[in-house]
């Protein structure tokens, strides 16, 4: 028998079992359920294509559980079955109007229901097939959550498996909304360590009289209302992960104390003469550039060092345009079930315009926006206005020319060579394999800032 002509019957048992006779001649199979906890866990084992609802009368209309559960698979398409005189109220036509695709009416006529189940599966295959039959975490360029077809998420996808496998320190760097904490977890799940815990610290979000007791630990009686010994996040992290985020927040005293950890691998809890082993990997995040922070004695040099052995680098969601039709559509199935309407995706214009947006806040920005939109939208496609992002008006959209490519190629190569040679001009015309004269002319070509050593 085709499993692609199963369907998932709601309802009445007396109602489902006389319409999935009538129906027995057409091939179609059956199952049903007058239960919810049953239906989802129907839905949620193997999601048919097709389901049928019973609709009571009117004076016991569709609850809101019943509601959820409809959106609950959006590659499930369903029929409503129900009376003449139902079809009549308005909120039966409502209920009809975001959930389903098609109705039937009772009494029911078998050629034409059957002639609305075929049409629906049709489409239901369509659907299965425009979202990859609603399996993203199988999807090509997924790799868990990381989402993206970009080269620069198949970069950082590459880096992440080198960087998994060397247990050193790893500084990620990216703008705040990129998705540093989730490149330091898939890091760890891809580690050898992947068995032991992974504790995750907001660096800036400690109080700063907090900090190194929550860190570190403290023993009995180290100070007013330490009523019993506490194991510090560090130490609970051993034989796992510690990931730091807004490691440029870190006060400088206790910098100081990290960079002692780094160097030894041992703590000393507060109150206590004795030092532990603690057998942890660091991994490391900001969202500030810590060179600058050096600079401005914000940061020390030598914890920067302790911690940058290895970079992993989060690209801003600007800079991959081609990923956010994927990444829009993900987090629309992800909270399909918080959307009081039968909303199917987004319209030409709000995928336009996504495009088109800046996305200061990155990532973040983007769930947020499609999470107030599923919830606000009324109609079946998000709009622009839902996302409440503004269409470029008179925007001419060109391709880069080749000119264009070999410019900013050449620019972010020359930016690169001196950010990696502390801006020593001599350095990085060595290491782009040109002469010193030829950087010169090529910074003054494409506006880059000169190296302060110019007479290098």
């Amino acid at each position: 028998m085709d499993k692609s002509r199963h369907v998932l019957m709601i309802g009445d048992q007396r109602l489902t079992a006389s319409a999935a006779l009538s129906l027995k001649q057409y091939s179609w199979q059956f199952q049903r359920t007058s239960c919810l906890v049953e239906a989802k866990r129907l839905l949620l084992t193997s999601p048919p294509p097709l389901g049928i609802v019973v609709m009571e009368p009117s004076y016991t209309m569709p609850s809101l559980e019943l509601e959820r559960l409809l959106s609950l698979v959006p590659c499930t398409l369903w029929v409503a079955l129900l009376g003449a005189d139902d079809l009549q109220e308005y909120q039966a036509r409502a209920f009809i109007a975001r959930h389903c695709h098609a109705y039937l009416i009772l009494p029911l006529n078998p050629d034409k229901a059957n002639h609305v189940l075929e049409s629906s599966l049709t489409i239901s295959e369509v659907l299965a097939t425009h979202s990859g039959a609603c399996d993203f975490s199988a999807a090509p360029g997924c790799k868990g959550e990381m989402i993206g077809r970009s080269h620069a998420i198949h970069k950082l996808l590459k880096d992440i498996e080198k960087i998994a496998l060397v247990d050193a320190p790893v500084l990620i760097t990216g703008e705040s909304g990129t998705g540093k904490e989730l490149t330091a977890r898939l890091i760890h799940e891809h580690s050898p360590r992947h068995g032991g815990p992974f504790n995750a610290i907001n660096c800036g979000a400690l109080p700063a009289g907090l900090i190194q007791s929550e860190l570190f630990g403290h023993e009995k009686g180290a100070f007013t209302g330490a009523g019993k010994c506490k194991v510090g996040i560090i130490e609970s992290a051993s034989g796992g992960t510690l990931f730091l985020d807004e490691i440029g927040d870190l006060p400088m005293e206790l910098q100081v104390n990290l960079l002692r950890f780094l160097e030894d691998h041992r703590i000393q809890r507060l109150g206590s003469l004795h030092e532990i082993a603690v057998d942890v990997r660091i991994l490391a995040a900001t969202h500030v550039d810590l060179e600058q922070a050096i600079r401005s004695g914000d940061f020390r040099e030598d914890l920067y060092h302790r911690i940058n052995v290895l970079q992993a680098r989060m690209p801003p969601l600007r800079e991959r345009p081609e990923d956010i039709e994927a990444l829009a559509t993900h987090y629309f199935q992800k909270f399909r079930a918080e959307s009081p309407y039968r909303v199917r995706g987004f319209n030409h214009d709000s995928l336009v315009t996504m495009r088109q947006h800046h996305w200061p806040g990155n990532v973040r920005e983007l769930v947020n926006r499609i999470r107030r939109a599923m919830v606000m939208c009324e109609e079946r496609l998000i709009t622009p206005d839902d996302l409440g992002l503004e269409r470029r008006k008179n925007v001419i959209r060109t391709r880069p020319s080749l000119e264009d490519i070999r410019n900013c190629a050449e620019r972010e190569a020359i930016a690169a060579a001196l950010a990696r040679n502390r801006n020593h001009a001599l350095h990085a015309a060595q290491d782009l394999g040109i002469s010193r004269a030829t950087l010169y002319r090529l910074i003054d070509k494409h506006c880059v800032p000169r190296p302060l050593d110019s007479r290098a």
